[in-house]
């Protein structure tokens, strides 16, 4: 199989709560549409220092991460951040990778959303099983 990237929109999610309680305009809601690789290898989301810069979403940690050519780096951990995909919303965090590196949709938001990649069209889908709203496993 190739390599798969899905059409997304990166919300700051303050803002997001900050518009709710009319503090700001939809309008000034910090948004970032964005062809992300999905990559079941990963675990978490990953944006790049680009996209936190435009975002301007707050570091909440710092952890260590291994890249796929097994370099070991420290990455900043910033959230609230939305990641909108078709009828699927993920509100998480996210680990920042160095400069305009490519941004990854990792395993835990790829469950929490309920969506699968579709081996012959070699693209990310909504599960089928659950069209209209994602379904968690408890167990």
């Amino acid at each position: 199989m190739g390599m798969v990237y899905a059409d997304v929109e990166l919300i700051n999610g303050l803002d997001e709560g900050n518009a709710r309680r009319q503090l700001i305009s939809d309008e000034e809601i910090r948004r970032f549409p964005v062809s992300i690789l999905v990559d079941t290898g990963s675990y978490m989301l990953a944006i790049n220092e680009n996209i936190q810069e435009y975002l301007q979403l707050p570091v909440v940690d710092s952890k260590k991460a291994q890249t796929a050519d097994n370099r070991i780096i420290d990455c900043d951990v910033v959230a609230p951040i939305v990641l909108l995909f078709e009828n699927r919303r993920f509100t998480g965090s996210a680990m920042v990778l160095p400069g305009d590196s490519e941004p990854l949709l990792g395993a835990i938001p790829l469950e929490e959303m309920d969506v699968l990649i579709h081996p012959f069209r070699q693209q990310l889908i909504v599960n089928p099983e659950h069209p209209l709203y994602a379904q968690l496993k408890l167990k």
